[in-house]
């Protein structure tokens, strides 16, 4: 395996450990090392003790996602709309509780970027992830493309359902925390993803590698 492939595999591995471990992190870290419960929605963290890991994590996966390049122009503009979205969702936090007008607006502008973070991530599984210039693909290949879209149904189904919820039965879930779980739920279907990308999970196996030319590594 040459030097650039494993720069690719080592790239897709970090972005999806950052993500997979993201929520695990900020939920048990807060409960460690303040208590009180599940806080309203994953980008609550930020006013939390895990502040620093939230956003550090998000803005290491935004880095990590303009280094990285793809199989065509497509590939590297989603990465970089993925990136500013993720570090702008990190600088640009979730309004508090009672917010000001200006904490408000910028609550605003984190949910824009936070859609689109999803969104452009989703794309990539189901889009650009299960693409293969194999014409025969491996039976890892086709197991892997099953996960990719998987992943990408569960984000946007994620999605929607925090916005139904948020529009019509806020006031009724709140003691069960629905965005956090699903807002959690996404962020490991994201990581899941990007790790069998870099082959961290269901890499083809050796007979599988050895009777194919893989010009494009899925």
């Amino acid at each position: 395996m040459n030097t650039l492939v494993r720069s690719f595999l080592f790239l897709r591995r970090a972005v999806g450990v950052l993500g997979l471990a993201l929520p695990f992190v900020v939920v048990i870290g807060k409960e460690l090392l303040e208590g009180g419960g599940l806080l309203g929605s994953l980008s609550g963290y930020y006013y939390s003790d895990l502040r620093n890991v939230f956003v550090g994590t998000l803005c290491a996966i935004g880095v990590f996602l303009i280094s990285y390049r793809g199989y065509g122009r497509i590939d590297d503009i989603a990465g970089n709309v993925a990136a500013v979205a993720a570090i702008g969702a990190a600088l640009f936090p979730t309004s508090p509780t009672a917010p000001t007008p200006l904490e408000r607006a910028i609550g605003t502008v984190h949910l824009v970027f936070a859609g689109i973070f999803f969104l452009t991530l989703a794309f990539f599984c189901l889009f650009l992830f299960t693409k293969s210039d194999d014409p025969s693909p491996s039976s890892r290949k086709a197991a892997r493309n099953t996960v990719y879209r998987v992943c990408g149904a569960v984000m946007l189904a994620s999605l929607a359902l925090i916005l139904i919820n948020a529009l019509f039965f806020d006031a009724a879930t709140v003691s069960l925390h629905p965005a956090v779980w699903l807002e959690s739920l996404a962020v490991i279907a994201f990581g899941v993803s990007w790790l069998v990308k870099g082959e961290a999970l269901l890499a083809d196996l050796p007979h599988e590698r050895a009777g194919a030319v893989q010009t494009n590594p899925a």
